[in-house]
């Protein structure tokens, strides 16, 4: 259990197996995004810059090579039917590629507006951030999902909207979450000494980077998490909920 007394002055959230279940993500958000990919790009192929964009950044991906050499004859043009099959190809694979999940917020703010999706939190999350708050401490998120799929979860949670409480948002373009320098990065964007800095995760890879920073690092054990090893839980500080970090307070 974490000591009573810790400190910090931001906590850093991971959401997948941290604030939100991986089962709402994998079984929810994915097929969700994977339905309504073909649709959602035929709708703005020809008049969307943004969406221009992102199909040439999925043309860029190392494993659209891979996908395309399956046709009996290479595509000589793009269309929504071969964009729309790679997306589903990376979506399979659970690839962090950035433009899949630019495109994939995209997809979700449409559901989240009508009402289709409602992004799912633990129980214990929405107290936590009061608390948090109302210490004084700031919210910052760091997630392999893009910043706007990021706000979506928390604006449109089960709970409410959570994003008041939230000060900023960090995705893969500030890095790989289990590279260092991407919390290097995320503690010069906050302004703030890594020391200062809590960041709660599922993945013992993250802790080890966060820490390597200089971040303290505590690690989530939620239901429907990846079961850790004995040696993944060596020199972790593991809780099962937030409900533990409810006195966090700021440094004197």
């Amino acid at each position: 259990m974490p000591s009573t007394d810790r400190v910090a002055k931001v906590v850093l959230v991971d959401i997948e197996g941290t604030t939100t279940s991986i089962s709402f993500v994998h079984d929810v958000l994915f097929p969700y995004a994977k339905n309504n990919v073909k649709k959602f790009l035929a709708e703005g192929w020809e008049s969307s810059s943004e969406i221009k964009q992102i199909v040439q950044e999925l043309q860029q991906v190392p494993q659209y090579v891979e996908y395309t050499s399956t046709f009996r004859v290479p595509p000589t043009e793009m269309d929504v039917q071969i964009i729309a099959g790679f997306v589903r190809y990376l979506i399979d694979k659970d690839l962090k590629v950035t433009p899949l999940k630019t495109l994939q917020g995209l997809i979700w703010q449409q559901g989240y507006e009508t009402g289709e999706l409602r992004g799912h939190v633990f129980e214990d999350v929405p107290g936590a951030f009061a608390a948090w708050r109302e210490a004084g401490l700031r919210i910052a998120v760091y997630s392999s999902g893009s910043v706007a799929a990021q706000k979506l979860i928390f604006k449109y949670s089960i709970a409410g909207d959570l994003l008041t409480h939230l000060s900023a948002h960090f995705d893969t373009h500030v890095g790989h979450k289990q590279e260092t320098q991407s919390y290097v990065n995320i503690a010069k964007s906050l302004g703030e000494d890594p020391r200062n800095i809590l960041f709660l995760t599922d993945i013992p890879g993250e802790a080890a980077a966060a820490r390597a920073a200089g971040l303290q690092a505590i690690m989530l054990q939620r239901p429907g998490n990846a079961p850790l090893t004995d040696d993944q839980k060596s020199g972790q500080e593991l809780i099962a909920d937030f409900s533990s970090l409810h006195s966090l307070q700021l440094p004197e």
